[in-house]
C-alpha cells in the first residue's frame, strides 16, 4: 500500500488535468453523483490527518509569527487580491468575481503537507496552520465572502459554514483525536487509507468538473484569459509566501512552508462549494485552479531546490574566501 500510495503521488500532477479533462467531455453524466461529494470528502478530509505529528504542531506554537504571517496571507492578503483582479478584469460579471474570491478563500488543503515535506519545508508550521486553517474555515470562508461580495451575491451561509464543518472540520478533529488516543494506529491507518484517500480526491475532482461541464463546451477567449488570471494569482501567493519569510529573515525551511500554504488550497472543497452553494458559473475559477495545482507545486519545488544548491554554493564559497582572508592574515601576522 505504501508503494501504491507513492506512485500515485508522483502521478497525481498529471493524473488531475486528465480527470478534469474526463470530467467536463466524455464522463460529464458523472455530475448525477454530485450528492455522494461531500461524504467522499469528510472521508479525504479523516484519512489525511490521521498522520498529522501534533508535537510539531506544539513547537511552531511556541514562536506564532510565521503561523500569523501565513494566516493573514491565507484569509486577507490574497483573497483582496483575487477580488480587486476580478473586479479590474470582470466587473460586469459578479459570479466570476465570486468564484475567483471563493478559489483564493478556501482553507489550505491537507496535501500541501506532503509538497512540505518533499521540499524539506519546516513541517511542524505547515501542520499548524492547515490545522488552525482548517478549524476557522467555517467561519472566516462565509465572512470574506460577505464581506467582498456578500451584497450583490445571494448565499447560503449556514449551508456554506455546515458544509465545510461536515467536509473538513469534524473529520479532522476525529483523526486528531484518534492520533491523540494511540499514535501507533493512527499513523498505521493513515499510512493503509492514503491510496484511498488520494483516489477519492479525483472521484470529488471528476465529479465537479462534470457539473460545471457545460461552461467547457465553447473555449472562449473569455475562459483562456480566466484561466491565465486564476494561474497568476496563484503564483503571486506563491511568491508572497516565500517573499514575507524572507523580510522577516527566517529560516529557508519557513519560507517553504509559507510558500505552500498561501499558494495551495483546498480546490476539491472549494469546487463542491460552489457548485453546491452558488450558480454553476462560480465554480469556474475554482475548477480552473484544479487543473494546474499540482504541477504549480511541483514546478515551485524544483524553484526552491534550485535556489537552495545555489545559496549553498554561495555559502561554501565564501567560507573559502573566509578560510584564504584567514591565511593571508596570518601569514602578515607572522
Amino acid at each position: 500500500m505504501k508503494q501504491f500510495n507513492m506512485y500515485l503521488e508522483k502521478l497525481l500532477p498529471y493524473l488531475i488535468p486528465l480527470i478534469v479533462l474526463l470530467g467536463v467531455t466524455v464522463l460529464s453524466g458523472a455530475q448525477v453523483l454530485a450528492g455522494w461529494v461531500k461524504w467522499i470528502f469528510a472521508f479525504v478530509s479523516f484519512s489525511s490527518c490521521l498522520r498529522l505529528n501534533l508535537l510539531q504542531v506544539k513547537q511552531a506554537i511556541l514562536f506564532p509569527f510565521p503561523v500569523i504571517t501565513g494566516m493573514l496571507l491565507l484569509q486577507v492578503i490574497v483573497p483582496v487580491i483575487a477580488y480587486t483582479s476580478g473586479l479590474i478584469f470582470f466587473t460586469d460579471d459578479i459570479l466570476l468575481i465570486a468564484g475567483l474570491v471563493l478559489a483564493f478563500t478556501i482553507p489550505t488543503g491537507v496535501i500541501t503537507i506532503m509538497w512540505s515535506d518533499i521540499n524539506k519545508a519546516n513541517t511542524g508550521l505547515t501542520v499548524t496552520i492547515v490545522i488552525l486553517n482548517t478549524m476557522v474555515s467555517p467561519l472566516l470562508v462565509p465572512v470574506t465572502l460577505n464581506i467582498l461580495v456578500g451584497t450583490q451575491v445571494s448565499m447560503d451561509v449556514p449551508g456554506i459554514m455546515l458544509g465545510l464543518f461536515w467536509m473538513v472540520v469534524l473529520p479532522s478533529l476525529a483523526a486528531v483525536l484518534f492520533n491523540r488516543i494511540s499514535e501507533t494506529k493512527a499513523q498505521r491507518t493513515g499510512s493503509f487509507l492514503a491510496p484511498f484517500s488520494k483516489i477519492g480526491v479525483l472521484i470529488v475532482i471528476l465529479i465537479n468538473s462534470a457539473v460545471v461541464a457545460p461552461y467547457f463546451q465553447t473555449i472562449s477567449m473569455r475562459l483562456i484569459f480566466l484561466f491565465f488570471l486564476v494561474f497568476g494569482i496563484a503564483c503571486a501567493a506563491y511568491i508572497l509566501g516565500f517573499t514575507a519569510a524572507k523580510v522577516f529573515k527566517w529560516e529557508d525551511a519557513t519560507a517553504v512552508s509559507l510558500m505552500y500554504t498561501a499558494g495551495m488550497r483546498n480546490t476539491g472543497v472549494g469546487a463542491t462549494i460552489a457548485v453546491t452553494y452558488f450558480p454553476p458559473a462560480a465554480a469556474l475559477p475554482v475548477v480552473l485552479a484544479i487543473v494546474f495545482q499540482q504541477f504549480l507545486a511541483s514546478f515551485a519545488g524544483r524553484l526552491v531546490q534550485m535556489y537552495a544548491k545555489k545559496q549553498e554554493k554561495k555559502g561554501r564559497s565564501s567560507t573559502k574566501t573566509s578560510e584564504v582572508m584567514d591565511i593571508f592574515r596570518g601569514r602578515r601576522e607572522g
